[in-house]
């Protein structure tokens, strides 16, 4: 797969002075810690994630202390450390996209063990760093669940973010997109569904490239990747008429966010 440059946000910091990152995890951890709730932890397990070492605390909270505390690179590493849920959620949206290194981005996948994280910080953060792509393909091989989701979560979200990119990075997706298809592990083919069908919002000729691939899933005698294009196709040809194919395709189809249920 070609690797273009992708969106990268400078780095930056809200303050000059040097800051004491062992006591901004601190003050962060105890104010996750009372903004904490019921009703956040019993959230989690609705959303099917599966989270170790998670206060319960909701996005719209974590998103408040992030904008408190500013962007610091060292903060963000930092926090991931700390080995909780909510302060690794938090390191998504304080970390300096420029300043992320392949090393960590390979480190922190590694870490992922539900599709909440692995989503977040793909598309809050990783889908910045100028390595987005190399991780794309790389990570298609994984063998662990979140880890191979992440390689599909990165690419459905550089499909909604790259300005810069042209067509050709996404029909290489497209490709990893069907070798990827027959895997039946629930997160990974709903990671996979979830590429092809962003893929298919981008231009004209990934929309029609998107379908294609969408109806040969569909017609896929495995179980999963027929899902995936099934699903797809639903959305994709969403108002319009059949495919010139003549593989039909229902009218209803459901958007997929970064951090919603899957």
């Amino acid at each position: 797969m070609s690797a273009p440059r992708s969106r990268t946000s400078p780095a930056r910091s809200r303050t000059a002075a040097p800051r004491d990152v062992n006591a901004d995890v601190r003050v962060a951890l105890e104010w996750l810690e009372k903004k904490s709730t019921d009703r956040d932890r019993a959230n989690l397990v609705r959303f099917g994630i599966n989270a170790k070492h998670a206060y319960g605390v909701s996005m719209a909270n974590i998103q408040v202390l992030a904008k408190k505390l500013g962007r610091s690179h060292a903060l963000a590493a930092a926090l991931w450390d700390t080995g909780k849920y909510e302060a690794r959620m938090l390191a998504a949206f304080v970390d300096e996209p420029a300043l992320v290194t392949s090393a960590q981005m390979d480190r922190w996948c590694r870490d992922f063990d539900n599709w909440g994280i692995c989503d977040t910080v793909c598309f809050k953060l990783f889908d910045q760093s100028p390595h987005a792509w190399s991780k794309v393909k790389a990570w298609s091989g994984k063998s662990d669940e979140f880890g191979k989701r992440a390689s599909f979560a990165l690419l459905a979200s550089l499909a909604g973010h790259d300005q810069t990119s042209g067509d050709r990075p996404f029909l290489d997706g497209l490709r990893l997109i069907e070798r990827a298809a027959t895997d039946e592990r629930n997160f990974v083919k709903k990671g996979v569904n979830w590429a092809l069908r962003r893929i298919g919002t981008r231009s004209a000729t990934l929309r029609a490239a998107a379908i294609d691939v969408a109806g040969k899933l569909a017609a896929s005698s495995d179980a999963s990747a027929r899902w995936i294009g099934k699903d797809a196709l639903r959305e994709l040809t969403r108002g319009r008429p059949p495919a010139s194919s003549g593989r039909r395709a229902s009218s209803t189809g459901a958007r997929t966010r970064a951090a919603g249920a899957r």
